[in-house]
């Protein structure tokens, strides 16, 4: 039974910074690549980063470029996103999910698997 958990989240004052984790299990992920979502309430699901788990490359939406990076740890089968800089409007519940490698980074519904997500909140 794949698994993806979150963990990291919390709160953070302006221009803070976080870094969320994900803990994959139940499958061999080389084939996958791993993309971080946030939402936002009343907002759709947002694309803030990806990374294949093969080659490390990693992809990010202009919104948080230069702000966020996104790692992995081969051994301890965790992906993590570093936030820096962060303003309130990065409030949100992040997610993080698993695709197959050539499948789109932005839409949802190409992600076969899904983190119950955890709340990150940025004070003014």
């Amino acid at each position: 039974q794949v698994q993806l958990v979150e963990s990291g989240g919390g709160l953070v004052q302006a221009g803070g910074s976080l870094r969320l984790s994900c803990a994959a299990s139940g499958r061999t992920f080389s084939n996958y690549a791993m993309g971080w979502f946030r939402q936002a309430p009343g907002k759709e699901r947002e694309f803030v980063g990806g990374i294949r788990w093969r080659s490390a490359t990693t992809y990010y939406p202009d919104s948080v470029k230069g702000r966020f990076t996104i790692s992995r740890d081969n051994a301890k089968n965790t992906v993590y996103l570093q936030m820096n800089s962060l303003k309130p409007e990065d409030t949100a519940v992040y997610y993080c999910a698993a695709k197959s490698v050539g499948r789109s980074w932005e839409w949802t519904k190409d992600y076969d698997y899904w983190g119950q997500g955890t709340q990150v909140t940025v004070s003014s």
